[in-house]
């Protein structure tokens, strides 16, 4: 079976397997399991931030953030489509007591001008703006880049308002492998980061929270208040290590596999590609087929490729480092044959 379903799929690297087996550990509440000290000041030192914090999820890690930033009664603003609201259970109001404006972007870029329109101003009626949040890559955007002119722009001027800007960067090192830049050209515009250490990095677990020292000693709070605090954490940290030091920069073929995933569908009739794939997410659309994304994508599984739904449909094909580009050949021979059966039905 070929899973495209996402980059979340992947199996630990031996060497990921054998870090685990072989990590230095010990009590991780009491700052006693070195595996995890080394993770996170690593972390801290990649991404520019004076100190990280190892989460188990980029979820948790961006509700920490918000939890951290805010406090009950403030508003947040962020791309409509954003992970943050689309994809976290209403997590920042049944958490943080925070409530959401969002702002529609293109290709999940927020325009700068709508989030300078959208900061509160002074007045009893109003929430006051606590925190910007910027998701970079943009999932439902298909994977697309924020550009660093664009975060650029939002940070300056959210600083002049004294908010905070938070980057939930899941997948933030396949923009910097795509804008063919440091991902620090990424995180200095903002005052935290959250990063997945289980997505295209491959590890079995984990994410890291980074900012400054300060805010990292009040997010440590909030994550045991999520019951976060975890013990002999090394087991799961060590093989995030490799994942943050090992498994960047071939990101690179993920992203090749994902343009020729997306020229083979090009040419096949009766599908298009919504996305302009900056990265490894391709969108497909099915509409002309005369099916739902739920019926391809059902279908299609029974061809040995499996997908997921993106919308009534559109269906999401997610490239990584479990799936070679021989595999993409095959998937894409299997949706050439069972687009030809549903014309051949319709």
């Amino acid at each position: 079976m070929i899973d495209l379903r996402s980059d979340t799929v992947t199996k630990p690297t031996e060497e990921m397997r054998r870090a685990s087996y072989e990590a230095e550990v010990g009590d991780d509440v009491y700052r006693e399991d070195p595996s995890v000290r080394k993770l996170e000041e690593k972390a801290a030192e990649i991404l520019g931030k004076e100190a990280a914090l190892f989460v188990t999820s980029g979820t948790q890690g961006n509700q920490i953030a918000v939890l951290t930033h805010c406090r009950p009664g403030n508003e947040i603003l962020l791309e409509s489509d954003s992970h943050i609201f689309y994809y976290e259970s209403g997590a920042v109001a049944a958490l943080a007591g925070v409530q959401t404006r969002t702002i529609k972007g293109d290709k999940g870029q927020m325009n700068p001008a709508d989030v300078f329109a959208a900061i509160r101003p002074e007045d009893q009626h109003f929430p006051e703006t606590g925190l910007i949040c910027i998701e970079n890559t943009h999932n439902r955007a298909g994977g697309a880049v924020v550009q660093v002119a664009n975060m650029r722009e939002i940070y300056h001027h959210a600083n002049a308002h004294s908010i905070p800007v938070h980057v939930d960067g899941a997948r933030l090192f396949n923009a910097a492998v795509s804008a063919n830049c440091s991902v620090q050209d990424f995180t200095k515009y903002s005052d935290t980061v959250q990063i997945c250490l289980s997505k295209g990095l491959g590890a079995p677990i984990g994410s890291i929270l980074a900012g400054s020292e300060d805010f990292i000693r009040r997010a440590r709070k909030w994550r045991k208040r999520l019951g976060g605090g975890l013990r002999q954490v090394g087991i799961i940290a060590a093989p995030g290590l490799v994942a943050l030091t090992k498994m960047t920069e071939r990101l690179a073929e993920d992203h090749e596999n994902a343009q020729y995933l997306a020229k083979s569908i090009r040419e096949i009739e009766g599908l298009s590609i919504l996305n302009s794939v900056d990265t490894n997410i391709v969108v497909v659309e099915v509409a002309d087929l005369g099916c739902t994304a739920d019926q391809f994508v059902e279908a299609l599984k029974q061809k040995g490729v499996l997908a997921v739904t993106f919308g009534p449909t559109l269906v999401r094909l997610t490239t990584h480092y479990d799936v070679t580009k021989a595999n993409i050949t095959t998937a894409i021979q299997a949706i050439n044959e069972l687009t030809k059966e549903v014309i051949g039905v319709n």
